[in-house]
């Protein structure tokens, strides 16, 4: 995978035909550059072009010269469009390219261009984003010559805030506190509720998906998969701290080691206030889980089960376990059921997001559903996911587990719709997903909090009255 858009001559040639002129380039004997619009007579098949020498300047022909052509259309109020461009080096030889000041001061004479390689981008064939993401490694070793040749590390800097953000993906842990304050609300609905249990349960879920998503970008370039990936989204292909000299591979490992300490000593005073064996089961399940999600030996997504690890860990783990704090150990069905449609909408989020990446995972042998199955397959299997995840409500509540308030969740089966409508088109535009990729996260977002406001009223109806049962069957 090439880091910088390198073309052969040839193509370059090619493609410097459809400019209306060219820049001849070069730099002087006093170290100055110069540029000149020519009109040059371009033979792509034969790697030459020939040009008129402009009247009053001298091309080299001891040093390299280059020939560039390049576009770009401005949007008020946009920004541009139709970038591209391409240069072409090589040397040139003929009577206008002597040196000296007899050259300079003859009539302008036709010179002749060997070209020798080439480089350039058109918008139109490579994305912008994608464009500056294959160039991130040709910027590390900028850096790294700039911090040789000062003696002092240079590396380019955000604000902590952004950083944190960034490093971390704390805007993701939605798809932890949803599950987990749903769990305790339903605990509440049963007589069991405990404030400050309930908040370190959440603070020790929170420790736990931070962890899992440091160590998931350490594993992934461990592997190479981040690196491998070029089409990386706000939703999709980590963090790339690592990939843009931000944080150092070490610093991350590190702060995932931190994050996974810090989640075991709130599971463990969580325990020791329970006393309950399934809660110390649920963490054992959950640790491997999360960890083995990217990490070896397991690598559950490398296998095509990281939707399925993503569900389980998401899904009853979390939301039974918050139950289970608040209760004390006491196990029940309702609180499995109510984590069905949660745990297979954060699952398909992971599996929405795997689409963009699916080159680079190919790439890296990350053997995802995406990377694995057709458009249309991975298509149908996103409809068949999502109407699973709204099935299960409506049998849970009409088998009489889930109360009729949870009900509320079908309000975002136009969410749905709008993410299934969406995929086809956009299936193989990274950067056209990315709005589709949004709307997911945040029908997940939306279906967990209207399941949570479905407690709630459960929790208001049962203070104000308490005889009505909001129960089918």
């Amino acid at each position: 995978m090439r880091s910088t858009p390198e073309i052969d001559a040839q193509t370059g040639l090619t493609k410097l035909a459809g400019y209306p002129f060219q820049i001849v380039s070069w730099v002087d004997e006093a170290g100055y550059p110069v540029s000149v619009a020519v009109g040059a007579t371009l033979d792509a098949a034969g790697g030459t072009a020939s040009f008129v020498t402009p009247a009053g300047f001298t091309v080299p022909t001891d040093r390299d010269v280059s020939l560039t052509g390049s576009h770009i259309r401005p949007q008020p109020g946009y920004g541009y469009d139709e970038r591209r461009h391409v240069t072409v080096w090589g040397r040139v030889s003929g009577s206008g390219a002597a040196a000296g000041a007899a050259a300079a001061a003859a009539a302008p004479a036709t010179v002749a261009f060997q070209a020798r390689d080439a480089w350039g981008w058109d918008e139109a064939e490579v994305p912008f984003f994608e464009y500056s993401e294959r160039s991130a490694p040709q910027s590390r070793k900028y850096f790294d010559a700039l911090s040789a040749e000062r003696g002092t590390p240079v590396k380019p800097k955000l604000s902590f805030g952004f950083l944190t953000l960034r490093t971390t993906r704390l805007p993701f842990l939605t798809a932890t506190i949803i599950p987990v304050l749903i769990g305790i609300a339903i605990a509440a609905t049963r007589g069991s509720f405990d404030l400050v249990t309930a908040l370190l349960t959440v603070v020790g879920a929170s420790f736990v998906q931070l962890a899992i998503n440091v160590s998931n970008d350490v594993f992934d370039t461990a592997q190479g998969a981040d690196d491998a990936n070029v089409t990386p989204t706000q939703f999709s292909g980590g963090s790339r701290v690592i990939q843009y000299g931000l944080v150092s591979f070490r610093q991350m490992a590190t702060l995932a080691t931190g994050f996974f300490i810090a989640a075991g000593v709130v599971g463990l005073v969580l325990l020791a206030i329970s006393g309950s064996t399934a809660l110390l089961v649920i963490g054992v399940v959950g640790f491997i889980v999360g960890l083995g999600y990217t990490a070896p030996p397991l690598k559950f997504v490398y296998r095509g089960l990281g939707e399925i690890a993503v569900a389980v860990g998401f899904g009853p783990l979390m939301l039974l376990g918050a139950y289970v704090v608040q209760t004390r150990g006491a196990l029940a069905w309702e609180p499995f059921v109510a984590s069905v449609p949660i745990a297979l909408l954060v699952a398909l989020i992971l599996y929405v997001n795997e689409i963009p990446d699916r080159r680079g995972d190919a790439r890296a042998g990350k053997r995802t559903l995406p990377v694995r199955f057709s458009r249309e397959s991975v298509i149908s299997g996103y409809n068949v996911a999502v109407t699973a995840a709204f099935v299960a409500l409506v049998v849970g509540v009409v088998i009489g587990i889930l109360p009729v308030p949870t009900l509320l969740m079908l309000l975002t089966i136009p969410m749905a719709l709008q993410v299934s409508r969406g995929l086809k088109p956009n299936y193989d535009n990274p950067y056209g997903l990315m709005a589709i990729m949004g709307v997911n996260v945040q029908l997940h977002l939306r279906a967990g909090l209207l399941l949570l406001v479905g407690y709630v009223v459960v929790l208001i109806v049962g203070a104000v009255a308490p005889g009505l049962d909001l129960f089918l069957g």
